[in-house]
C-alpha cells in the first residue's frame, strides 16, 4: 500500500516522502522529492552478523545516474563508471551522521544505495540523499536509533536563507549543511568566504529548526508503515579470552598508553599481543583462533579506558600536553627544485609535504556529474601512502577518505585563490602525507597554504586549520584542541574548521556520540579561533606573503580580448589557423565564447609572439596602414599580398611600380617581401592595397 507524507516549505516548495510503490524487496524503501528533483533510497541487511570482522560494515553508494539530468554519460562506452568524486563526498556526507545510531557490537552488514532519478538543477540531492537514507532506515526493521535529518542553510545577499537553490549557493557567501536529530547535531560541512563564528551558530541554529520540522515528517510515515525493529546479536568478545588479556595485560596497557612516542608505543603493544599468544593456554589458543578479532576489539577497549581515564581523572594527555595546547609546529617553503611551489608543514609526529603546479586555463579538470559546475581550475589531491603509519599496503588509487580529505582542504583554500579574471591559471596541489599522528587534512590546509604562497600566487590571505576533539564521560565534556591519532581514534568528535584572520573558510565535524549541542559547537568554534591564530604567526614567520614573482619555472599567462566576431578567424577553417599560431610559437592558446583569449607559454617570448599573432589576426586595417607582406598569388591585374597572418589584399597592377609595367610578373614572383600601404577599404571590407605607394 502506497503511503506518502508531505511538509510545505513555503515558497511552493513541497517536500515529500513516500514508500510502498518502488524496490519493495528492500528491508526499507522511500522516494524523496522536492521541486523536480526525485531520488530513491533504499536499505538491506543482512540476517546475521558477518563472522570475524571488527568493525560494523555498514555502505553508503550514491549512484549518480547522468539521465537524472537529462545527460549522456561522456567517454567511449557511454555509461557511468567508477563514482564521481561528488558522489564519494556525498556517500560520505549521508555515511557520517546514521554511523553512530547503529546499536554498539552490531556487525550485521548493511547497504544503504541512493540512486537520484530527476535533477532539476535547483533542488540539490544531496540534502534529499540524507533525508531519504534516515527514512528508508527508519521504516525498515533494522535497528536503526533514528530519524535525523538535514538541511542547508546560505548567506545571500547579507541575509542567511534555509533550503538555497543550487543557483542561489554560486552567489552565496557560505554553504552550510548540517544533520542531526531532534536534541543535536551529529555532522557539520560549511565552506565560506571568511565568516565570523557568531555567524556559523546562528546558521547552524536556523538549520537545527529546519532539521526537527523533517525528523517530525519522518516519524509520522514510521507511525504508518514502520516495521517491529529486530533485536539483533550483537558482538562481545568470548568472556574467558576478555578475562585472560584483563588480567593478564590491564596494567600494562595502561603503562603502555603513557609512552608519548606513537611508534614506540604502538610497538610496545604489539610485542604484548604477541606475548599474550604466545603465554595462552592450549584451551585458550583454540578459543583465540576461533575468534580472531577478541584480542584486538579488548586490548582497544582498556586503551580506550586508559586513555579517557588519564584525561577525565587525571587531567592529564596521552603526550602531557594541557588541553589547550598545541603540538610543536615546523613551517619550510622552497624545498623541492624544479617545482612551481613546495612547502613542509610538521605538527607533532604529524608531517606533509605539499606541491603547488601552475598550469594554462586548458590544463583545468573537465567535470562529468549531476551539478551545475562543468569545469574547475583549482584542485587539491590528498595522498595517505601507508609508509606514513608505519605499515605494509598495497599502493591502489585514491580511496574515500583520500577524496574525503582532499575534498577538505580544497574547500578550505577556495575563499583566497584569486579570480581568473585576476590569475588566469588553473591550479592543482598535492598533498603528500610523510608521517601521520592526527589532523593530516588540516596539515594539508596549512602546507597548501604555504606552497602557494611559495610559487608568488597571490592569495587573499593565508589560511591554517586545526581540529578539536571531545572526551564525554556522563556530564563531563572535555575539549581537546589540536587532537593526535590516538585521541582521535579513542575520543568522541573530530572538529575540523579552518580559515584566515578574518573567518572562516571551511568546517568538518564528525562524531561518534550520538550528537553535539549548539553550546558545545560554540565552545569548539572559539576554541579553534585562538589556536588558528598561533598558527598562521608560526606560518608568517616562514613566509609572510606571496612571493613577489612567479616561479621560473611556472609557465607565463596572458590574457587579451578580442571581438566574438573574430573568434573563427583566430581558430580558421578545421583549426587550421590557431594550430599554427601553436606550433610556430610553442604557446598554448583557449578561447572563451566572450572573447577572452588566454594564452600559455613556457617563457615570455612564446606568450608574446603567440599575442601579436593574433592581434595581427583580429586587426582591422585602415587606410595608410603600412604592412610588410607577402606575395602570394599572380593575377593578370594584379597581385594578391598578405599583409597580415591569413589576411590578404590586392595590389593593382597600376600600384606595383612607379612606372607602368605590362605584366605583374615583370615585378613581382609568388614569394616576394614587400613593403604594402593600405590604399582602401571598400564597401564589402574589401583590402585594396599599394606598393608604389608604400615606397
Amino acid at each position: 500500500m502506497v503511503q506518502k507524507v508531505e511538509l510545505d516549505l513555503k515558497d511552493n516548495k513541497v517536500l515529500s516522502i513516500e514508500t510502498g510503490k518502488l524496490a519493495q524487496q528492500a528491508k526499507g524503501s522511500v522516494i524523496v522529492r522536492l521541486g523536480d528533483t526525485m531520488l530513491i533510497a533504499t536499505t538491506v541487511a543482512s540476517e546475521t552478523p558477518r563472522p570475524g570482522i571488527d568493525f560494523f560494515p555498514l555502505l553508503v553508494d550514491f549512484e549518480e545516474k547522468l539521465y537524472a539530468a537529462g545527460r549522456i554519460p561522456g567517454g567511449f562506452f557511454k555509461r557511468e563508471g567508477r563514482p564521481t568524486e561528488n558522489a564519494i563526498l556525498t556517500a560520505r556526507r549521508i555515511d557520517r551522521p546514521i554511523r553512530p545510531l547503529f546499536p554498539k557490537g552490531f556487525r550485521n552488514d548493511v547497504q544503504i544505495v541512493i540512486t537520484p532519478l530527476s535533477v532539476d538543477n535547483e533542488n540539490m540531492p544531496d540534502i534529499l540523499a540524507i533525508i531519504g537514507a534516515s527514512a528508508a532506515l527508519s521504516i525498515s526493521d533494522i535497528p536503526f536509533e533514528g530519524p535525523i535529518a538535514a538541511a542547508r542553510v546560505g548567506k545571500i545577499d547579507g541575509k542567511l536563507v534555509v533550503d538555497p537553490t543550487a543557483t542561489q549557493i554560486l552567489e552565496s557567501d557560505m554553504d552550510l549543511v548540517i544533520a542531526g536529530h531532534k536534541d543535536a547535531i551529529s555532522m557539520i560541512e560549511f565552506s565560506g568566504k571568511e565568516i565570523d563564528e557568531e555567524e556559523v551558530k546562528k546558521a547552524v541554529a536556523l538549520a537545527h529548526k529546519r532539521i526537527k520540522e523533517v525528523i517530525k515528517l519522518q516519524e509520522e510515515l514510521v507511525k504508518k508503515v514502520g516495521k517491529k525493529k529486530h533485536t539483533p546479536k550483537l558482538y562481545k568478545p568470548n568472556e574467558e579470552i576478555a578475562k585472560y588479556i584483563t588480567d593478564k595485560a590491564s596494567a600494562k596497557i595502561k603503562s603502555a598508553m603513557k609512552i608519548t612516542d606513537k611508534s614506540k608505543r604502538m610497538a610496545e603493544i604489539d610485542k604484548l599481543v604477541d606475548e599474550l599468544k604466545e603465554k595462552a593456554s592450549d584451551e585458550l589458543k583454540a578459543l583465540i583462533e576461533k575468534n580472531p578479532a577478541d584480542i584486538k576489539n579488548i586490548l582497544n577497549d582498556i586503551q580506550k579506558e586508559a586513555v579517557r581515564t588519564m584525561i577525565v581523572k587525571e587531567g592529564k594527555r596521552v603526550d602531557g600536553r594541557g588541553f589547550d595546547d598545541i603540538r610543536e609546529i615546523k613551517c619550510e617553503v622552497g624545498l623541492v627544485p624544479r617545482v612551481h611551489g613546495s612547502a613542509l608543514f610538521s605538527r607533532g609526529e604529524t608531517q606533509v609535504l605539499n606541491i603547488a603546479t601552475l598550469g594554462s586555463l586548458g590544463d583545468g579538470q573537465k567535470l562529468d556529474g549531476l551539478s551545475l559546475e562543468e569545469t574547475k581550475r583549482y584542485m587539491h589531491h590528498y595522498n595517505f601512502p601507508a609508509f606514513s603509519v608505519g605499515e605494509v599496503r598495497p599502493i591502489r588509487g585514491p580511496g574515500r577518505r583520500e577524496i574525503g580529505h582532499g575534498a577538505l582542504a580544497e574547500k578550505a583554500l577556495l575563499a583566497v585563490i584569486p579570480d581568473e579574471e585576476q590569475f588566469p591559471y588553473t591550479l592543482r596541489l598535492v598533498s603528500e602525507v610523510l608521517s601521520s599522528n592526527g589532523s593530516t587534512s588540516m596539515a594539508s590546509t596549512c602546507s597548501s597554504t604555504l606552497a602557494l604562497m611559495d610559487a608568488g600566487v597571490k592569495i587573499k590571505s593565508p589560511v591554517a586549520g586545526i581540529s578539536v576533539g571531545l572526551i564525554k564521560e556522563g556530564d563531563k565534556e572535555i575539549l581537546l584542541t589540536d587532537i593526535q591519532g590516538l585521541e582521535d581514534f579513542m575520543g568522541d568528535m573530530d572538529f575540523k574548521v579552518t580559515g584566515t584572520k578574518d573567518g572562516i573558510t571551511a568546517i568538518q565535524v564528525d562524531c561518534k556520540v550520538k550528537g553535539l549541542s549548539q553550546d558545545l559547537i560554540a565552545k569548539a568554534l572559539e576554541k579553534t579561533k585562538t589556536a588558528r591564530m598561533v598558527i598562521l604567526k608560526k606560518m608568517a614567520d616562514a613566509i609572510a606573503a606571496p612571493r613577489a614573482e612567479l616561479s621560473q619555472y611556472a609557465p607565463r599567462v596572458t590574457s587579451m580580448k578580442i571581438d566574438q566576431e573574430k573568434i573563427g578567424l583566430v581558430i580558421g577553417p578545421g583549426g587550421k589557423m590557431i594550430k599554427r599560431i601553436i606550433e610556430e610559437t610553442g604557446a598554448k592558446i583557449d578561447i572563451d565564447d566572450d572573447g577572452t583569449v588566454f594564452i600559455t607559454g613556457e617563457d615570455g617570448e612564446s606568450a608574446d609572439k603567440a599575442r601579436k599573432m593574433i592581434e595581427d589576426l583580429t586587426y582591422e586595417a585602415k587606410p595608410g596602414d603600412v604592412f610588410d607582406g607577402t606575395v602570394t598569388r599572380l593575377m593578370n591585374f594584379g597581385a594578391f599580398v598578405e599583409y597580415l597572418p591569413g589576411k590578404e589584399g590586392l595590389v593593382h597592377i597600376s600600384e606595383i611600380a612607379p612606372q607602368r609595367i605590362a605584366r605583374v610578373e615583370d615585378a613581382l614572383s609568388v614569394g616576394d617581401e614587400v613593403k604594402v600601404k593600405v590604399k582602401e577599404v571598400d564597401d564589402r571590407g574589401r583590402i585594396n592595397l599599394s606598393i608604389k605607394a608604400a615606397l
